[in-house]
């Protein structure tokens, strides 16, 4: 008796089976492939705290030095310039124009006195030899001058005091009786005609200059 012939076919179940094994053997394999070895890759670097003891077990580092300040700038050696004495007392003199050590001349003397301004005492007097002496009515000392009349006051080349002589002072100006302006001289010095009631008409006398000679000079 023949057998009838064979209809067998796959059934699903198996098929959806062997599809799952398929990708998972695939996942598998792509695993192996991407996945490197541990072995091959670098050494991975230490951890925080082993850094931190590597740095104790090297020791402590040498901190830079600190800079050095450059050294100051020396004082020039040029001696600053000898200036006037001076002292304690507010009262210029001599010693506030002068410095010590210096032995200056007269004329020396009066010219640094015209120069700062200072026209009373020597700086009244002019330099020697600038300027001849003027010759006027000389005024005695008890006489009392009016307004506008001064005591001009001199010295020879030498050093000897002259008698005062009597001059205008700046700026004034003498009336007639008519109260018009009388011409008044240009160097100022009081002439006869000029002089205030009661004083005596006498010029002065220029001293003859000294003889270095002259024994007690």
């Amino acid at each position: 008796m023949d057998k009838p012939p064979s209809n067998w076919h796959p059934r699903a179940g198996y098929l959806a089976v062997a599809l799952v094994l398929a990708v998972i053997g695939c996942g598998v394999l792509v695993y192996l492939v991407t996945t490197p070895d541990a072995n091959l890759a670098g050494p991975s670097p230490p951890p925080p705290s082993a850094q931190a003891g590597a740095a104790a077990a090297a020791g402590p580092q040498s901190a830079p030095a600190p800079a050095v300040p450059q050294p100051a700038a020396q004082a020039s050696s040029t001696p600053p310039p000898r200036l006037p004495e001076g002292d304690a007392d507010p009262t210029r003199d001599l010693k506030s124009y002068v410095a010590r050590g210096e032995k200056p001349t007269m004329p020396e003397v009066i010219e640094r006195l015209h120069e700062r301004g200072v026209y009373t005492g020597l700086g009244a007097f002019s330099p020697p030899g600038t300027r001849p002496p003027m010759v006027g009515l000389a005024v005695p000392e008890n006489f009392e001058l009016p307004p506008g009349y001064v005591r001009h006051h001199q010295a020879t080349d030498d050093g000897q005091r002259i008698e005062a002589i009597l001059m205008f002072a700046p700026d004034f100006q003498l009336y007639d009786s008519a109260h018009q302006p009388i011409a008044m001289p240009k160097d100022r010095v009081v002439p006869p005609e000029l002089a205030p009631p009661g004083l005596p008409i006498r010029r002065i006398v220029i001293p003859k200059p000294v003889d270095p000679a002259t024994p007690g000079r």
